[in-house]
């Protein structure tokens, strides 16, 4: 399929064409038929399955469609989305998907100054991207109404309650109009969740695609058992491998992500952190240095890194274990996105094995395990991986991970590994 057979308007095409899309992801193909009719949607989708595009392409379409001449533009659609990098993220998609179309945008969030952003609003935008705290800000101050909101989505509703915005979404709810179209995305679909939908949306339409098993599918994942304070050295080690030109690496803390920073630069290794305590010109600096590969590394806490979307990101290395099986899935899927092709290592500790169980459950697979390195945990002793021709002196698989190596199954050595 082809995205010349959804029937999406030519300016919207010929931006697809420039950007070098000509065909869409399962979720698209799906979703952008639903909304195009006018129906509400709830969408069940992970990250990198490309449903920024599943609702941006549409909401262009219906804009455009339906012209309103007026002097000043009116908010027509509001994305509300949890993070500010997502945000701004969802706004270069609107800017590259409608750049032919004629309609405008801004993204609103906080930890910036909000004085560029009240002036676009005051001046009058077709589309607003936002995070929940700083629209309501703005909304208190009176640099923008709801009441023209055609279009409503709400963007990783999960991620929001984790969060605590629910509250913050809710109030932004009694403000936009009750009748409107609406779109709901969700990775998961906790109670409250469901909820929260059921308030929001009417006779939706729903479209779930790859559940949580099968996102891991496409993405080659290894675990490295190490000891606690020999993964500063296991990391170097790694990246001492040159076919790594770049690697997002996830810690627990913001404090551990500092640090390992700080370790990586000692070693000449091009590194830099985004967590929540970095000012956002630093943390958006970061960003736009790891995608242009002046940064190698880039190292980030859960709730920094979600929604990231790098193009071509190959490596994800779990720095730690997280100790929710669903953040270990949501972290190796900033690689491997929209079909390319992608690598996990996680490293695993002594006391993070109970979290490892935990995530071979959730993904109904055993991790191959990587035992020919020069930091073993030392009270693990597994079947060795025979070497392979072609790795390098540190033992790691490198980009061409072994393809007979032993996958050593939690429960055939749960014994040995206790």
């Amino acid at each position: 399929m082809q995205f010349e057979s959804l029937n999406i308007i030519e300016p919207i095409l010929k931006s697809l064409q420039e950007e070098g899309y000509t065909n869409p992801t399962p979720i698209q193909a799906e979703a952008i038929p639903i909304i195009l009719e006018g129906t509400d949607l709830l969408g069940c989708a992970q990250t990198g399955t490309g449903k920024t595009a599943a609702f941006a392409i549409p909401i262009l379409q219906l804009l455009s469609e339906n012209r309103v001449n007026e002097k000043k533009r009116k908010i027509r659609s509001l994305i509300v989305t949890p993070t500010r990098e997502l945000a701004i993220q969802i706004g270069e998609s609107f800017n590259a998907y409608g750049r032919h179309t004629g309609l405008t945008n801004t993204v609103v969030f906080g930890g910036v100054n909000q004085n560029p952003q009240a002036a676009a609003l005051l001046r009058g935008v077709d589309i607003v991207v936002a995070t929940p705290g700083r629209l309501l800000d703005l909304l208190n101050q009176g640099f923008l109404n709801l009441r023209d909101v055609e279009i409503l989505v709400l963007d990783e509703a999960d991620r929001m309650l984790d969060m605590g915005f629910i509250h913050d979404v809710k109030k932004i709810l009694a403000l936009v109009p009750k009748k409107k179209q609406s779109l709901f995305f969700s990775a998961t679909m906790p109670p409250e969740i469901v909820k929260l939908a059921a308030t929001i949306l009417h006779n939706p339409s729903k479209v779930s695609v790859t559940p949580v098993s099968s996102t891991v599918d496409i993405i080659k994942q290894y675990i490295y058992f190490v000891d606690k304070g020999n993964k500063n050295s296991l990391l170097v080690d790694i990246l001492r491998d040159q076919n790594i030109k770049t690697a997002l690496v996830f810690t627990r803390t913001k404090h551990g992500a500092d640090k390992v920073v700080k370790h990586l630069q000692k070693h000449h290794i091009s590194a830099e952190a985004i967590h929540g305590n970095k000012a956002q010109n630093a943390r958006q600096r970061a960003l736009t240095n790891f995608k242009a590969q002046t940064t190698r590394v880039l190292v980030a806490t859960d709730i920094a890194a979600r929604g990231l979307d790098v193009d071509d990101l190959e490596y994800v290395i779990n720095f730690e274990i997280s100790n929710i099986a669903e953040t270990y899935v949501h972290r190796i899927g900033r690689t491997g996105r929209a079909g390319a092709k992608g690598t996990a290592y996680s490293f695993c500790d002594a006391e993070e094995k109970e979290y490892l169980r935990d995530i071979e459950k959730l993904i109904a697979k055993s991790i191959p395990v990587i035992d020919n390195h020069p930091f073993p945990l030392m009270d693990h002793h597994p079947v060795k991986v025979p070497q392979q021709q072609g790795r390098g002196n540190s033992g790691h698989p490198g980009p061409k991970p072994p393809a007979k190596s032993k996958s050593a199954r939690w429960s055939e050595s749960a014994g040995r590994r206790r």
